[in-house]
């Protein structure tokens, strides 16, 4: 049995701290950290033994990403590192165990590729199952998903899975400082806050696989979909998980929900995809993908102009965006029907950047 003193032990922060530190070596927070590690590790340490609370406080902001606004509360690296500990010796070990094994994020070997490899291979399941292409898929969309997670019912779930008592204390000494007011919300930006909201929704998983008995059916966070030949069945399916979700506060955006034919186009985490009556599956890039790149591009060239970022840094960001679009690794990436679109984008680059600044060559398929 995994208890207190496994997140305590000292190589286990140390752990914790190497992986905190991934990527943001350069903030000056981390730095000072960094100096004093062997003592923070020891105060770390003998925190978690006493069991008083490692929370530090919040630096709170807002970020506005693809028309979205959220706002963050980031935790100080000291408290970081703790709840780094924790999610990584005892409640990922914990909590995963229970998870059905097409809800993918945030686990180790998913992610967002998965998920999109899963509707692919549950596309071909469907057409080798039917013979046909006449069938309907259920898109559910959660409002908010943080915003509404029930503290009590995140309490619950780990007296359900967790053992040690230890445990259980410093994961609601985490929690309770997201409390918004109303016994619930968890933060966005931090590491014990994403490992539960995976695991809160499971119960919705178990009733769709097992209750339900959907077969073509994933979840990625708050976006899932099922695929069944019945449209007035995925209609039953939809009040079951409506009355799941009131269960645990989980707010359905119905604007963002929708069954829509297999034989149409029907869009899933930014891809568009279209089922043929011969069977093969149809993946395009989402025109706002597109369309947000081209504006990138076009403010990157304004930059390079100005003599505020260089040219390496505009083609690294390039060959990042494309890097999951092209034709992608096997076992890894989904191959997209968007030669054409990602050919345009490049000339749109070569007339920007290549042309006219004379730095390299052209950016090939």
């Amino acid at each position: 049995m995994i208890t207190i003193d496994d997140v305590a032990d000292a190589n286990a922060l140390h752990r914790a701290v190497r992986k905190s530190m991934k990527g943001v070596t350069w903030k000056a927070s981390v730095q000072r950290y960094e100096i004093n590690m062997l003592r923070n590790i020891r105060d770390s340490k003998r925190t978690i033994e006493s069991g008083e609370s490692p929370v530090l406080g919040f630096h709170e902001f807002t970020l506005s990403e693809r028309g979205k606004t959220r706002h963050v509360k980031s935790v100080h690296i000291k408290e970081r590192v703790v709840q780094r500990a924790l999610c990584d010796e005892a409640l990922v070990p914990a909590l995963q165990k229970g998870l059905e094994y097409d809800n993918s994020a945030g686990q180790k070997g998913k992610g967002i590729h998965f998920t999109l490899r899963r509707l692919e291979a549950h596309l071909h399941q469907y057409y080798r199952r039917t013979g046909s292409n006449e069938g309907y898929i259920l898109l559910i969309d959660f409002k908010g998903s943080y915003d509404h997670i029930r503290h009590d019912k995140v309490y619950e779930r780990l007296d359900k899975k967790v053992e040690d008592e230890g445990v259980k204390h410093l994961s609601r000494q985490l929690v309770e400082p997201f409390d918004s007011g109303e016994g619930k919300s968890l933060g966005i930006g931090s590491q014990i806050s994403q490992i539960l909201a995976i695991d809160y929704p499971a119960e919705i998983d178990h009733l769709i696989k097992h209750d339900l008995h959907i077969k073509e059916y994933a979840r990625y966070m708050d976006d899932l979909y099922l695929i069944h030949e019945d449209k007035e069945y995925l209609k039953y399916c939809l009040e079951q998980i409506k009355e799941k979700c009131d269960e645990y506060g989980i707010i359905i955006n119905l604007r963002k929900t929708q069954i829509v034919k297999l034989s149409r186009t029907f869009s899933f985490l930014k891809v568009r995809w279209t089922l043929t009556a011969t069977g093969k599956v149809i993946k395009r890039l989402n025109p706002d993908t597109i369309t947000r790149e081209r504006r990138k591009l076009k403010k990157l060239k304004a930059l390079l102009d100005e003599g505020k970022i260089t040219m390496d840094i505009i083609e690294r960001q390039y060959q990042s965006w494309k890097g999951d679009k092209g034709k992608g690794k096997p076992g890894k990436r989904i191959t997209f029907n968007s030669y054409y679109t990602l050919q345009r984008m490049d000339q749109l680059y070569n007339e920007l950047f290549i042309n006219k600044t004379n730095q390299g060559g052209t950016i090939n398929e």
